[in-house]
């Protein structure tokens, strides 16, 4: 686990956050521009859009990848703004292309809502695709791993612990181990997720420990986070670097009734988890910011909004500029008058005598002139000295 003692930002309470791979055979962009249709047109949202589409910049945005929005209200009136992008794949040729084909495509969903996001909400996943089982969009980011399916755990134990290591880089998601006290029925054997609130389907990733596992399982938790999954319980693994304040007594259970019921006390540690105040994942701080400053989904109100901000921004810098202009004229205009007073005086004073305020130019240029020529005079002779050269070709008395 990481000591950083910078404590990374947390992830928004308005915010639901969602990363996961596409593998089915067909294109995932068509996937979601379908899908996006196909309920815009029963009136589930409100409105979408592909932005580079409408960018005006065809032959410079070729390249790059899609990107959704789309905009839904929740409870008759909180508005979800949500955006949907696919990260970069390798360029070919490159050591990772190959695993990341084999792998699918990977996307990146991000919603906000205007007050604080509720579990019971629909999930944002299920705007842009499809939630047929068949379409191959809800593989988690961990390679090998599914939403709203059992994930089976390996036997072996250094596949457990490099599983556990890989689960705990992936803060997009919410991983839970559950321990099968004893063999299930065919109702205990269906994914949890069905039990789940709708907003932690698609982000909840279920790993289960069958009744004779627990004792590796438990082991590779020991070593990578320092404790354990009750006999028949469940436990939610934290995030390297973990949460602030973490917990695993605060999100543990110590019984999981597999048996079709709803596992109440374990919906309630899932929600309290999502809801509590985490580290954002490696990527999301960058596409939360886009989905704020690069929104383009506007209403006319919002577009109205918008320019009015520009207008008083622009306004705000061009007063600031004329201020600037202002105080560099009026600098310059103090300037003038000082370089315009020395040319009219001829000249810097004489150092040691008093500036001269009075009188007409010419005259104080010709005291100054007159001042001048007394600093060139001889000094005059001592008391005692002899102001003529001595006669007889300078001889003195004693030599005469």
């Amino acid at each position: 686990m990481s000591n950083s003692s910078t404590a990374p930002p947390t992830i928004p309470h308005t915010v639901w956050l969602a990363r996961g791979r596409h593998v089915g055979s067909e294109d995932a962009a068509d996937v979601v521009r379908r899908q996006l249709q196909r309920l815009k047109d029963r009136e589930v949202i409100d409105d979408h859009l592909e932005p580079d589409e409408d960018s005006g910049q065809d032959q410079v945005h070729a390249s790059r990848e899609p990107v959704f929005e789309a905009r839904w209200r929740v409870e008759g009136t909180v508005t979800v703004r949500a955006r949907l992008t696919f990260p970069p794949a390798p360029e070919p040729g490159s050591g990772a292309a190959g695993s990341v084909s084999a792998e699918g495509r990977e996307w990146v969903l991000v919603a906000e809502a205007e007050r604080v996001w509720d579990p019971r909400w629909p999930s944002p996943a299920t705007m842009f695709w499809p939630e047929d089982a068949d379409t191959g969009w809800d593989r988690a980011p961990v390679p090998g791993l599914r939403f709203r399916e059992v994930n089976p755990l390996p036997s072996d134990e250094k596949e457990l612990r490099r599983l556990f290591r890989s689960c705990a880089q992936d803060g997009w998601s919410v991983h839970v181990v559950v321990h099968e006290a004893m063999t299930p029925d065919a109702h205990g054997r269906l994914p949890l997720a069905r039990l789940l609130p709708a907003s932690l389907r698609h982000r909840v990733v279920e790993h289960r420990a069958t009744p004779d596992q627990l004792r590796s399982v438990n082991w590779a938790l020991l070593r990578e986070f320092d404790f354990q999954v009750p006999r028949g319980g469940a436990v939610v693994l934290p995030t390297n670097p973990a949460a602030p304040g973490y917990d695993v007594r605060d999100f543990s259970v110590r019984s999981v009734f597999l048996d079709g019921s709803e596992p109440t006390e374990l919906v309630d540690v899932l929600c309290r988890y999502a809801a509590s105040p985490r580290p954002m994942p490696e990527g999301a701080e960058a596409a939360v910011t886009a989905l704020r400053e690069q929104w383009r989904l506007m209403t006319l109100e919002e577009e109205l909004a918008r320019e009015r901000r520009l207008v008083a921004m622009y306004a705000e810098a061009l007063e600031a500029m004329t201020k600037s202009r202002d105080l560099y004229r009026e600098s310059a205009d103090r300037a003038n008058e000082a370089l315009a007073a020395l040319r009219e005086s001829g000249g810097a004073a004489v150092p040691g005598e008093p500036p001269e305020s009075t009188g007409s130019p010419f005259q104080r240029t010709f005291g100054r002139f007159r001042n001048a020529t007394k600093a060139l005079r001889p000094a005059a002779p001592a008391p005692g000295e002899r102001d003529d050269p001595p006669r007889d070709g300078g001889r003195s008395a004693e030599e005469r």
